[in-house]
């Protein structure tokens, strides 16, 4: 078969479908919902160490920071 006869058959096979592109409109609105729903996610993480600042504060005090010089090396 030729280049033309297979394109002549796509072509023909096309016809009885119907409009292609809202058959596919549901993977691209799956997809819409499954993004907006991982960006909603990634926000609610937004700011989240200043929201125990108290807690971070006492743990501060308790545990002190070690000093550079006494490491050993």
């Amino acid at each position: 078969m030729t280049t033309a006869t297979l394109i002549a058959f796509a072509a023909a096979e096309a016809e009885h479908h119907g409009n292609v592109a809202l058959e596919t409109f549901w993977y691209g609105a799956v997809a819409l919902v499954v993004f907006a729903f991982l960006g909603i996610v990634t926000l609610s993480y937004r700011n989240v160490a200043n929201r125990h600042a108290p807690k971070a504060e006492a743990y501060a005090r308790t545990h002190p920071a070690p000093s550079r010089e006494g490491h050993g090396h």
